[in-house]
Parts: C-alpha cells; sequence; structure tokens
C-alpha cells in the first residue's frame, strides 16, 4: 500500500515539477537502471543490449524514471524466461529520432494496447508479476511533458516493445 501511495503522489507531482531541459545521455541513464536491476538479482542471466551513444534534449532526473520503469518492466516481464533478451535503442521514423525498449518476455494481447497507459490497468494479475499498475502511466506523462509520445507493440508469449519519441530532432555534439 506504501508503494502504491508514493507511485500515485509521485504521478501527480510529474505536471507541477518544472521541466528542466538540458542534453541528457540516454545510454548512460539505460546502463544505471539495468545496473541497480542487475545488483537486486545477480543471480539472473539476461542478454542486455545497449545503444551507446544516445543522447536527447530533455529533464535528465524524469527521463531517469522512464527508464527505471521501461527496463524494470522488461526485468520483471523476462523473469521467467531461459534465455532472456532486453534491449534499448533507437530508430528513425520521418527524421525524428524513436527510442524503444524491447525484450522477449511474457509480451501481452495487442487488442489491450490501449489500456496499457492507464492508472491501475493491468494486463497480468498482481499475483503474477509484482507492481502498482502506475509505472506506465507515469512514464506516459513524462513523454508527454517531453512533447513526446510512446507506444508500444506485443505477442503474447513473444515480448514487447515500447516505443517513444521526445519531440524534437536527436541531440548530438
Amino acid at each position: 500500500m506504501a508503494q502504491l501511495i508514493e507511485n500515485l503522489l509521485m504521478l501527480a507531482q510529474l505536471t507541477q515539477s518544472e521541466l528542466r531541459c538540458e542534453r541528457v545521455d540516454l545510454t548512460r541513464l539505460a546502463h544505471a537502471s539495468m545496473a541497480r536491476l542487475q545488483d537486486d538479482d545477480s543471480a539472473r542471466e539476461v542478454e542486455i543490449v545497449i545503444a551507446d551513444g544516445l543522447f536527447a534534449r530533455g529533464d535528465d532526473r524524469l527521463l531517469g524514471i522512464v527508464f527505471d520503469n521501461l527496463l524494470g518492466n522488461a526485468w520483471k516481464f523476462t523473469g521467467k524466461r531461459q534465455g532472456a533478451r532486453i534491449e534499448f535503442g533507437k530508430t528513425a521514423n520521418c527524421d525524428q529520432p524513436v527510442y524503444f525498449v524491447s525484450d522477449n518476455g511474457v509480451g501481452f494481447d495487442m487488442t489491450y494496447a490501449a489500456k496499457l497507459f492507464g492508472v491501475f490497468q493491468r494486463l497480468h494479475s498482481a499475483a503474477e508479476f509484482r507492481g502498482t499498475g502506475v509505472g506506465l502511466a507515469t512514464v506516459q506523462r513524462i513523454i508527454r511533458r517531453h512533447d513526446g509520445r510512446i507506444w508500444a507493440q506485443g505477442k503474447v508469449g513473444e515480448g514487447a516493445s515500447f516505443y517513444f519519441t521526445l519531440g524534437d530532432k536527436e541531440y548530438s555534439e
């Protein structure tokens, strides 16, 4: 219950906090999130692929929350898979960078994709996978604050991919 309340408070505060836009090293954020996950579950073997040199303009703290949630979900939903694989990378769409987090975990039925970003919307039971049902709603709010969008694709038993933009051109030196 305490975790749920904390998550709801964070969700509410996202629309009120000042956005501090700067050059953000997305590769560093992804590595930091994965390192925390691996520290918490060091016995687990997961193939992790993180693209080098990805930068964007945004709020470092808020984008860290995005990575913690997206990579945390990928970690969680690959937990029962032998040969688990999690990837963070970038593709381009109409001259705009599109970032993604993909995994080969349990996936989801695309029929329910619209529910993914709603508060308390879960596609898997709490008994099967822990969580409060607030993480992806939080991610969506952060991405919208960055004038971006987020969407997902998945297939039951084959994994999921979450794609997002940050509303600007790629940030490089």
